[in-house]
């Protein structure tokens, strides 16, 4: 009962946040000095037009009731139409979130295979040149500005070097010759799904660099944080006792150690992936990643509040239900940890 009891208070605070943010971010965008109405009508629009945009989306009725209409909208998934597109935004998000997912997911699994095994490298020795290095390696990339690094990237690899593209999601050739069929939306995840390995290639080839960039942080993250849990662990009784048995260093940092450790990392790293959602803007504008990000940066330039409420939402959901579902996985991984 008491976990039942505290699963429910955590989900009660999930929609708790989920209905201030949306009140918020409706308020911010009505007191904004620009008529919704006119954007609706396009340039040029004559006030009769304008009128009738008015009417047709409810900007003539009290804030409540637009809300209350807007928020009963948004629970059964319709966001309204684009200024921009004109194209309902249930679809467009629904088109642009799995590039943005895929590029997220590449970004994490670079700092899972990355930042764990370096940050249990550095723990192996504490204060040790090796232990030193990292360290700074972990404080730089958490430094070096993303835009910088995008850069630096596309000038090597592509300028010096030509060995990947330079943007895009996928080659106007393969788009030609060898298209992806869209099923989950994630064009390596799909060529792989349909055995399309040209097409697979060539999304793999262009996912790299910005994988790499928007990785950054989270492997400099994963290391220290890595680093820090290993060293509480490294003290205990039970290593002591693995390293009077004769185990080799190997077995007792990576079998013993880590097992204990990783439970606080997952969870940094968990909430990574959603923060994330707001750190691939940049990335996807320099790479021209068709995804979520350029598609708000797109809405802000346009000013078009419905896009803007929308993914503001849709992301607020992403990052409570992520932060949500780490804090049930490190209950379940750690009986010591309880929800509260």
């Amino acid at each position: 009962m008491g976990t039942l009891s505290a699963l429910l208070r955590r989900l009660l605070m999930t929609l708790v946040v989920i209905v201030c943010v949306s009140i918020i971010t409706f308020l911010a965008t009505r007191l904004l000095p620009t008529d919704p109405a006119a954007l609706y009508a396009g340039p040029r629009a004559s006030a009769e037009k304008i009128d009738a945009a008015r009417l047709a989306l409810g900007l003539d009725k009290p804030l409540v009731s637009q809300y209350l209409t807007f928020a009963g909208d948004a629970l059964r998934g319709d966001f309204g139409v684009s200024f921009r597109t004109r194209q309902p935004i249930s679809a467009d998000i629904a088109r642009f979130l799995p590039a943005t997912l895929e590029l997220i997911v590449a970004a994490m699994f670079l700092a899972l295979v990355i930042g764990i095994p370096l940050g249990v490298i550095a723990a192996a020795r504490p204060e040790g040149k090796l232990d030193q290095v990292l360290r700074l390696f972990a404080i730089s990339l958490a430094s070096i500005p993303g835009f910088w690094v995008a850069m630096i990237l596309q000038l090597v690899f592509f300028k010096w070097l030509n060995w990947l593209p330079l943007s895009g999601r996928v080659s106007t050739e393969t788009m030609l010759f060898s298209p992806i069929e869209s099923i989950t939306g994630m064009g390596t995840v799909d060529a792989l799904i349909t055995r399309n390995w040209v097409a697979f290639r060539d999304a793999f080839a262009h996912l790299i660099l910005p994988a790499l960039t928007l990785s950054l942080y989270p492997i400099g993250l994963a290391l220290r944080m890595t680093r820090g849990a290993m060293g509480a662990v490294m003290s205990e009784r039970h290593i002591t006792t693995a390293r009077a048995m004769g185990l080799s260093q190997s077995t007792i940092l990576f079998r013993f150690a880590l097992k204990n450790a990783i439970v606080p990392v997952l969870t940094v790293l968990g909430l990574t992936f959603a923060f994330s959602l707001t750190g691939a803007v940049l990335v996807e504008v320099i790479f021209d990643w068709p995804g979520l990000g350029a598609y708000v940066t797109a809405a802000i330039l346009a000013v078009d509040f419905p896009v803007i409420m929308a993914v503001t939402l849709v992301g607020t959901v992403i990052y409570v239900g992520i932060n949500f579902l780490v804090d049930l996985a490190q209950a379940m991984l750690d009986p010591r940890v309880r929800l509260s």
